[in-house]
């Protein structure tokens, strides 16, 4: 198997400490940083806005991979664009024209992703795949981080990988939700590139991350 890349989420990371958390994670081998954006309404957590992430941007090179869980989507697509995101992915539900906000995501020069939830069906890609740089398949229900992997979710990995290889485009297949040492090496084998990880990556403390990390990619 491929040696996946890792987004730590740092919905686990210290929020007292934030920034010294962005770049204790990037020396430790992260691939990119997962910010995951909730607004209190589309899932029932309230996290971040665009000026934490303008705050954090100076403290790392590596690409911020925004998920955005909020409702509307398309009013804040142009503050995380200006604010530091190199990736927004968004929920389909989240605004009644999936295929205008992926344009609009790529008008302001940022590549595009499409969030999963579980009981979101694979097929929502049908006419989207064409236009899209990431696909995020949540193995979780958004909304909170430390959850369980639902493992129904392996299928619709296989069946998003499918769809990646016959559109014979560079789409990145990303995992966010319960990824630890037991279910990342299953998201991989289903045909996961990308894999969030915010409680695998940050437990143990700064001294842990670059164990935890390199233990994430070895089990991919």
């Amino acid at each position: 198997m491929a040696t996946p890349l890792i987004s730590p989420s740092i919905l686990s990371a210290d929020f007292a400490r934030l920034g010294e958390e962005v770049r204790a994670i990037d020396a430790a081998g992260a691939d990119w940083i997962h910010v995951d954006v909730m607004d209190g309404h589309f899932v029932p957590n309230l996290t971040i806005g665009p000026g934490v992430v303008k705050a954090l941007r100076p403290h790392t090179s590596k690409p911020f991979d925004v998920h955005l869980m909020i409702e509307p989507v398309d009013h804040f697509l142009e503050a995380f664009a200006a604010t530091g995101a190199d990736i927004i992915t968004f929920h389909p539900e989240a605004g009644p024209h999936a295929h205008r906000t992926v344009q609009a995501i790529k008008a302001l020069g940022k590549q595009a992703g499409i969030a999963l939830n579980p009981a979101t069906p694979a097929k929502m890609l049908d006419y989207l795949i064409d236009d899209i740089d990431l696909v995020l398949v949540m193995s979780v229900n958004p909304g909170f981080g430390g959850q369980s992997f639902i493992h129904s979710q392996l299928r619709k990995i296989e069946a998003v990988r499918k769809m990646i290889d016959k559109s014979g485009r560079q789409i990145f297949l990303e995992v966010d939700g319960g990824v630890d040492l037991v279910t990342a090496p299953q998201c991989v084998a289903a045909g996961a590139d990308v894999l969030v990880a915010g409680t695998a990556t940050f437990k143990g403390g700064p001294d842990c991350y670059a164990a935890n990390i390199a233990a994430l990619k070895g089990a991919g």
